[in-house]
Formats: structure tokens, sequence, C-alpha cells
């Protein structure tokens, strides 16, 4: 992969993709977009209110157009939603227009890194472990089968991950 290709970050909730991605852009010296940040402005609302006025189904409509939008143009980092690999779209839009790293990690890990996050619907429930449990069941192999790229990020600094993504990125070269 040439430098001046996009980045595309996948991974479930907690995995670190806004950390990583930010980090990411400074090293490269390219852009940061998050697509759920996008999302938001966009509506003028956060997520959790898309959420209870729209279903997951409205918000996801939205994801999708971002995602279309977001995948093509000038070199960008982006990290996308933890639900943005659900469509078919997303998946080939992401697939198609950049390298797509997965930042793969431990239910464990996400409970840690989610334990205070008022701003993620689907963690609004009492039984954390379950729910991610099943999300990482059913996007464990669209993750997968997006990516390029899978790093595990479970005991790595967010430096130590940036750095083998930037490592394995050129090395495709």
């Amino acid at each position: 992969m040439a430098l001046s290709d996009r980045i595309f970050l996948i991974g479930p909730m907690g995995a670190g993709k806004s950390t990583i991605g930010r980090l990411l852009s400074e090293e490269l010296s390219l852009p940061f977009i998050d697509s759920d940040k996008i999302i938001e402005d966009r509506a003028g609302v956060n997520i959790p209110w898309i959420f209870d006025q729209e279903g997951e189904e409205g918000f996801r409509e939205r994801e999708e157009l971002a995602i279309e939008e977001l995948t093509v143009g000038e070199p960008t980092i982006l990290a996308t939603g933890g639900g943005a690999i659900l469509r078919e779209n997303n998946r080939r839009n992401l697939r198609s227009h950049g390298f797509v790293v997965y930042l793969k990690t431990s239910v464990d890990q996400q409970i840690t890194r989610t334990a205070k996050d008022k701003n993620r619907p689907l963690l609004q429930t009492p039984n954390k472990r379950k729910v991610l449990t099943e999300l990482l069941e059913i996007r464990g192999p669209l993750y997968e089968s997006t990516a390029d790229w899978t790093i595990d990020t479970d005991g790595l600094s967010p430096k130590a991950v940036v750095k083998n993504i930037i490592d394995h990125f050129y090395g495709q070269e």
C-alpha cells in the first residue's frame, strides 16, 4: 500500500479506534475522522438521542451514508463505529477504498475501557459482558472478513499499536 492511501480502523467498541486513529494521524500527518463524530455533528445531536428517536436502524442509515462519503476523497485515517461492518455496503466501501485494520480486543478489555462511558446505547444495560460477548459473536467474523490486517490490541499501549500498524503498512509497499 502506498502512504497516500486511506487507513480505516474497524473493531468493537472499546478497541481504541479513536485513540489509535488520532495517534496514527499525527504520526502519518494525515487528517483523522471519526465517523460517529461526523454523524453526531450532522444530526446536531448525540448517538444515544439518534438511537432513542430513530432506533438502531435509523442510526445505521445515517452511518451508511457517512461511510460511503468518508471512504473516498483525500487520504485520511478513519475510525468507524463498532457496528459499521454490519452493512454490506459499508464493508464493500471500506475494502474498496483503503487499508482496513481490525483492532481486535477481548471482552474483558472492552469492559475495562467502556466502564464509565454513557454514550454507547448498546451498553446501557446491567449485563455488559453478555451484550459485548453476543456482539462479538456476530461481528467478529465480519471484522475478520473486512480487514486487510488484524492486530490484537490487548496488552499493547496505543503507541505500540500505532507502531505496529505503521510497520505493517510500510511493509506492504
